[in-house]
């Protein structure tokens, strides 16, 4: 997913839970947006996703393919 539509889709989502980001290898991860990191220089733009167990997940922009919204 482009990095502008990766942001503006999930920019009304942060730190709403239930929201589930699908990758492009496949990959699930359901949870609550916690962070969003677009403006570091020299660093891939990514989402960090907290999970029903408590854990972190980041996930860089390039790689989301779908993003889902349970709410």
């Amino acid at each position: 997913m482009e990095i502008t539509k990766a942001l503006a889709a999930l920019q009304p989502l942060y730190g709403k839970d239930n929201v589930e980001i699908v990758t492009l290898d496949g990959r699930r991860v359901r949870g609550t947006v916690r962070s969003m990191k677009t403006t570091q220089a020299l660093t891939t733009p990514s989402v960090k996703i907290e999970c029903a167990n408590g854990e972190i997940v980041k996930i860089p922009f390039p790689s989301i393919a779908e993003i889902k919204d349970y709410n």
